[in-house]
C-alpha cells in the first residue's frame, strides 16, 4: 500500500527527464551562442570563449561542482570495493565519452550548422540498439530494428541534401567534414555506452560522475599541450571566460545531469526512451531562437525521417516493456544517453 509523502508534492520521473532534455537539447545552441558572444569581447584578436577554452574551464568547472554535489559519496569502504578492472572501465569511458566525443562534437559545431550535429548525431540511437544486439544479445522486435533503419535513412539524407548552388561548394565540404566528425562521435558514444553497460552496473554514480570528469579534463588537457602546445591556453585566466563557463556548467552539465539522473530513478525504460525522442526537436527549436538557423531543406527532409524512424522506435520500446511495465533502466547504462551534455 503506498503512502503519501509528508514531504508535498514530488515531481515525477516523466518531469526531471523533460527538464533535462530541454537542457541537453539546448546544449549544442548555447556552445555555439557563447563563442559567438566571445567573437564580441577579443583579447588581443583572439576569441576567449573558443571552443577549446569552453571545453576545457566547462569540463573543470563542471568537476568542481559535481565534486561539491557528489563529493559523500568519495569515501573508504566504498572505493576499496571498486576492482581495478572498474578503475579501468571508467578511465576508457571518461576518455571517450568525456574528452573525445565533445572535442569532436565541438570541432563540428565550428564548421558546419547546429541544426546538421543534432540529426546527425541521432545514429547514435540505431548504433547502440546495433551493438546492444551484437554484443549482448539483447532483445529487440521489428518496429525497433525498422524504427533504426529510418532514423539511419533520415540522417543520410541530412547529409546527402545540401542547398544548391555552386556558391555552396565550399560550404558543402565543410558540412561535410562537419557530418564526418559528429558520425565519428557518434561511434565512440555508443561505445563508450556499451563499455558502461558491460563493466559499470555497480559502480555508484557520485564516483563514476566525478571520476569521469577528472579523468576526461586532464586527458583534454594533456592531449592539447603535446598536439598545440600551452600557448593554445593563453586566455584561460579570462574572467569573462570563467563566468560563462561557471554558468555554463551549472545549467548545462549539473543541473541537466542532475534531472536525468532522477528522472531514470523515477521512470520506466519506455518513459526515458520516450522522452529522449524530443532531443532534436528542442535542439532544433533552441538554434532557431538562440541562433536564428533556419532548417535547410535537407534537414527538413532528414529531420522529419529521422522523427518517423523515432516514432517506430518508439511503438517497438512499448511492446518491448509489456512484459516488464515496472522495469527501471539502470543508471550507469543509461548515463551516456540523452543526448549531448555540453561537455
Amino acid at each position: 500500500m503506498q503512502t503519501t509523502s509528508k514531504l508535498g508534492f514530488q515531481p515525477s520521473g516523466r518531469v526531471y527527464l523533460l527538464l533535462a532534455i530541454a537542457i541537453f537539447g539546448a546544449a549544442n545552441a548555447v556552445t555555439r551562442k557563447l563563442t559567438e558572444l566571445g567573437e564580441m569581447y577579443l583579447i588581443d584578436g583572439r576569441n576567449p570563449i573558443s571552443f577549446c577554452n569552453v571545453l576545457f574551464v566547462g569540463n573543470l568547472c563542471a568537476l568542481i561542482l559535481l565534486a561539491i554535489t557528489y563529493g559523500r559519496e568519495w569515501r573508504q569502504p566504498a572505493l576499496q570495493q571498486i576492482k581495478w578492472q572498474d578503475w579501468l572501465s571508467m578511465s576508457v569511458v571518461a576518455i571517450l565519452g568525456a574528452a573525445i566525443v565533445p572535442t569532436l562534437i565541438f570541432t563540428a559545431l565550428a564548421i558546419t550548422p547546429v541544426n546538421n550535429v543534432i540529426l546527425i548525431s541521432q545514429i547514435d540511437t540505431p548504433l547502440v540498439l546495433a551493438l546492444s544486439v551484437w554484443v549482448l544479445g539483447d532483445r529487440v522486435n521489428k518496429w525497433v530494428v525498422a524504427g533504426a533503419v529510418v532514423s539511419f535513412i533520415g540522417v543520410a539524407l541530412t547529409v546527402l541534401i545540401q542547398p544548391p548552388g555552386t556558391e555552396m561548394i565550399s560550404m558543402s565540404t565543410a558540412i561535410g567534414q562537419g557530418a564526418v566528425l559528429t558520425l565519428i562521435a557518434a561511434v565512440i558514444k555508443a561505445i563508450a555506452n556499451l563499455i558502461s553497460k558491460i563493466s559499470l552496473r555497480e559502480i555508484p554514480l557520485g564516483i563514476f560522475s566525478v571520476f569521469r570528469m577528472f579523468v576526461g579534463t586532464v586527458f583534454f588537457f594533456g592531449a592539447t599541450i603535446v598536439l598545440y602546445g600551452s600557448e593554445h591556453f593563453m586566455d584561460v585566466g579570462s574572467k569573462f571566460l570563467w563566468q560563462w563557463m561557471l554558468f555554463y556548467a551549472a545549467i548545462i552539465v549539473v543541473a541537466g545531469q542532475s534531472f536525468w539522473f532522477n528522472g531514470l530513478k523515477r521512470s520506466t525504460a519506455s518513459e526515458v526512451s520516450f522522452a529522449t525522442a524530443f532531443n532534436p526537436i528542442v535542439g532544433i527549436l533552441s538554434a532557431f531562437i538562440l541562433l536564428s538557423e533556419v532548417p535547410t531543406l535537407g534537414q527538413y527532409i532528414g529531420g522529419v525521417v529521422i522523427l518517423g524512424g523515432i516514432f517506430l522506435n518508439q511503438v517497438g520500446v512499448q511492446r518491448l516493456n509489456l512484459l516488464r511495465p515496472s522495469q527501471r533502466p539502470s543508471t550507469k547504462e543509461m548515463s551516456e544517453s540523452g543526448g549531448f551534455k555540453g561537455v
